[in-house]
């Protein structure tokens, strides 16, 4: 049955791009604020993409929306409904809670838009919690103190398997040469 929204999709392909207007994108990115945290790149970028997609579907020029997007965005800044150092520093916890490296944080951070100062300022760690992250990592993969098999064999692929997670080759014997104490 139609939705009263024009006409329905066929299964498997995406519904009719709407017209897109300022008030359009501005809904669009409260709706979108409303599931998600993102920096404002972020954001720019989702927005950017309903205007090609809607653009390409109606026969309009996308840049004449760009100004739209950009104003949208500063006021979602102003207004706090977005915050890079807030994204910035949650996300880089939530990383380092699943035994992400300060390499790995850093790329997931910049991947997202936020600025190359700004990862640097949250990411900045120390040795002890780049170590603790190394062990969750170590658990959650089974590797060292946490694997099953011969430890002596599995050595150097089990520090092989940390440096590639981004921990540095110090901290990745450390723990892999561990005997499971420290987390």
């Amino acid at each position: 049955m139609a939705s009263g929204r024009g006409k329905e999709a066929a299964p498997g392909e995406r519904p009719a791009s709407k017209r897109i207007t300022p008030d359009y994108l501005r809904r669009a990115a409260l709706h979108y604020l409303e599931r998600y945290s993102v920096p404002a790149a972020q954001l720019q970028r989702v927005l950017l993409r309903k205007v090609e997609r809607s653009c390409r579907h109606h026969g309009q020029d996308p840049q004449a929306f760009r100004t739209a997007v950009e104003e949208i965005v500063r006021s979602c800044v102003a207004s706090g409904l977005v915050d890079d150092r807030r994204f910035a520093e949650a996300r880089a916890q939530s990383l380092r809670r699943k035994g992400r490296s300060a390499r790995a944080v850093a790329a997931g951070l910049a991947t997202k838009g936020v600025e190359r100062g700004l990862v640097a300022e949250v990411v900045a760690t120390d040795e002890e919690t780049e170590l603790d992250a190394a062990r969750i990592a170590a658990r959650r993969k089974r590797l060292g103190p946490w694997s099953r098999g011969d430890r002596v064999a599995q050595r150097q692929k089990h520090i092989a398997a940390l440096a590639r997670a981004g921990f540095s080759l110090a901290i990745a014997r450390a723990v892999i040469d561990d005997a499971g104490e420290g987390g």
